[in-house]
């Protein structure tokens, strides 16, 4: 299944695209937003483990409906090595079906499901991670990586 293209902009203000990551497998993960304690964890998991992911032809890119100076705090305050997209008009996030229901401390409201995308250097959605443990998402990339 192709994946759906966007065109949005990073921390920096420049313009993305899936188009910007042919020939590269990339590792598209959303989630629900900057400097919030699960978000901080996941984004660190993938910051540690970044030469590994870069070594086995993983780039990385994050996406939120968090504007980009919310991104490029983020960012500074974690170190983070890789960029993340701002997309408050939900466009990426509703194009990959991230939106929907959630609940947290028993209310209800919509929001971004914790979900990582794995797609090809041709554009192709090869696996989908639903069920994201934010301590642990870089052995989730790998591990599923080596059963297929």
């Amino acid at each position: 299944m192709k994946a759906p293209d966007f065109k949005l902009k990073d921390e920096t203000g420049r313009p993305r695209t899936l188009q910007d990551f042919k020939g590269k497998k990339l590792v598209l993960y959303f989630y629900p937003a900057d400097l919030t304690p699960t978000c901080t964890e996941e984004a660190c998991n993938l910051r540690d483990h970044y030469p590994e992911l870069k070594k086995r032809g993983y780039e990385i890119l994050g996406v939120s409906k968090d504007e980009e100076r919310s991104h490029q705090k983020f960012i500074a305050k974690h170190k983070l090595p890789f960029s993340l997209i701002a997309d408050p008009d939900l466009e990426a996030i509703k194009a990959y079906d991230t939106w929907g229901k959630k609940q947290f401390m028993g209310k209800i409201f919509d929001g971004i499901a914790r979900t990582t995308f794995i797609i090809s250097g041709n554009g192709i959605l090869e696996r989908v991670i639903t069920k994201v443990k934010s301590k642990e998402h870089t052995h989730q990339i790998l591990e599923e990586e080596r059963t297929i």
